[in-house]
């Protein structure tokens, strides 16, 4: 089976394969009347100002506004070459995310209220840094009019994010109205891991990042028992991936939920 990801962020079906085949994609086909709502959680914070790629190569940035890359990350960091241990230290502790510009589709609010990244970002590692030509090289190819900023993992705002995405997703598929029986229900105080036919949610998948788990949400299954209270009782299977695919994006240290909804 092949799926693909609609720019809406639901996974909508593509078709069956007939046989075993190489490269490509594999996954799940479902029917059309499946009904899907899916969201990615961010788990890293920006640590200085969004800026625009002006000079890049393959995968080494050489420029932002204007200025020599190294400098800027250096600058950025309070670290300098000349003391290169600590400088390496702090550069393996660090990521850029990388984001369309306006011009290109994408978003003007690069971080959410909370100072997270939206879904828009894409957080790359820091493979190298190229003195000859004041570049910094990422694991992605670059290019110019892109938007950067460097970031680091961040655990407070990784489980605050994982709170939110779940959070929009009950706010979009709980009625705004409801009868009094199933309000009263949904009030109390075991509701928070009750099921209820209000909720609308028939099951849910949860795929996280292998640099996420464990010690980052503080220990084992932490992450979804984040995901079980805020959606309450539903069923909930998760798997850890080494890159998390949403819309046209293959992520990095993100998190994508996706629930089932049921008929009602």
């Amino acid at each position: 089976m092949q799926f693909a990801v609609g720019g809406n962020g639901n996974i909508k079906g593509h078709g069956a394969a007939r046989g075993v085949f190489s490269g490509g994609l594999s996954g799940v086909a479902f029917a059309e009347g499946v009904q899907l709502i899916s969201r990615v959680t961010q788990g890293c914070q920006p640590i200085a100002p969004v800026r625009t790629i002006t000079a890049a190569e393959g995968n080494v940035v050489i420029a932002l506004d204007g200025e020599p890359a190294l400098g800027v990350l250096m600058r950025d960091l309070g670290v300098s070459l000349d003391e290169p241990r600590e400088a390496l230290v702090r550069v393996r502790a660090t990521l850029a995310g990388l984001m369309p510009s306006p011009a290109a589709g994408g978003s003007d609010a690069v971080t959410t209220r909370a100072g997270n990244f939206g879904s828009d970002v894409i957080v790359r590692h820091i493979i190298g840094l190229d003195p000859a030509r004041q570049g910094v090289a990422l694991a992605e190819m670059v290019a110019v009019g892109t938007r950067l900023a460097f970031c680091q993992r961040n655990m407070a705002a990784a489980k605050a994010d994982l709170v939110r995405i779940c959070a929009e997703i009950r706010e979009e598929l709980e009625p705004e109205e409801m009868p009094i029986e199933a309000a009263t229900a949904l009030a109390a105080p075991e509701a928070e891991s009750a099921p209820h036919l209000a909720r609308r949610m028939a099951g849910a998948v949860y795929v996280s990042c292998a640099g996420r788990g464990g010690p980052h949400f503080g220990g084992p299954s932490a992450e979804m028992q984040i995901v079980r209270r805020a959606l309450g009782d539903v069923p909930l299977v998760g798997f850890f991936a080494g890159g998390e695919i949403a819309r046209q994006h293959l992520y990095g240290y993100t998190g994508v939920l996706t629930v089932f909804i049921a008929d009602c």
